[in-house]
């Protein structure tokens, strides 16, 4: 059985981390199942492992964290649903990129509930907005994990209604020209709740990830 937590108010992210390198300790020896918490952060900003520093651009505009996930700079903050995933592989498969597509497909079908279409994109870690606007294509989501003797932790965020102008601190996921951009379910005409999601988050889980 998967165990799910939810956060109501914002978590510090260096608390978080914490919290999640506990929990993958005591799943690796056999004292805690597999779990899914749900949150928020404070502004801020994450280096993922690939994260290059010209794409800082307001460097003094957040705290910014290193992290040993996947990706580049991340930025998170109020009115984003953060998702960290800590699954066994060793239960399911030991193969990444597999999880990393059935992770990407429980989100696509979670926004699916609300009519929203999103896509993947080749060659890009996250999801789009299926509707380009003028031609410019637009992310919702981003991905980032770490697999540690095949236990997950991080996971995802989801754009539910932050404030998108604070993404103008990075270069979301290196993607600097301007055909490329950052949106919300807000944003796009359908302003949910965070509970909302969550429901639907856990409605889809075992579509795909059980």
């Amino acid at each position: 059985m998967v165990e799910w937590y939810h956060s109501n108010q914002p978590v510090a992210y260096l608390e978080a981390v914490q919290i999640m390198e506990d929990r993958v300790v005591s799943m690796q020896h056999g004292l805690a199942g597999e779990c899914i918490w749900l949150l928020e952060h404070p502004a801020l900003i994450t280096a993922g492992a690939r994260a290059r520093p010209h794409d800082l651009l307001e460097p003094a505009r957040f705290p910014v964290f290193e992290t040993r996930r996947g990706g580049q700079f991340t930025y998170h903050g109020p009115g984003q649903r953060i998702g960290y995933v800590m699954l066994d592989l060793n239960q399911r498969g030991r193969d990444v990129r597999l999880f990393v597509h059935q992770l990407e497909e429980w989100l696509i079908r979670t926004f699916a509930i609300f009519n929203l279409k999103v896509e993947r994109r080749e060659g890009r870690i996250g999801l789009w907005v299926a509707d380009r606007h003028n031609g410019r294509e637009e992310k919702i989501s981003a991905v980032g994990l770490q697999i540690r003797k095949w236990v997950s932790f991080h996971g995802f965020s989801v754009n539910i209604e932050p404030d998108l102008k604070h993404f103008q601190a990075i270069v979301p996921c290196g993607l600097s020209t301007p055909e490329y951009g950052v949106t919300s379910m807000l944003a796009q005409g359908y302003p949910i709740s965070m509970a909302d999601f969550d429901i639907a988050l856990m409605q889809t889980f075992d579509e795909i990830m059980k």
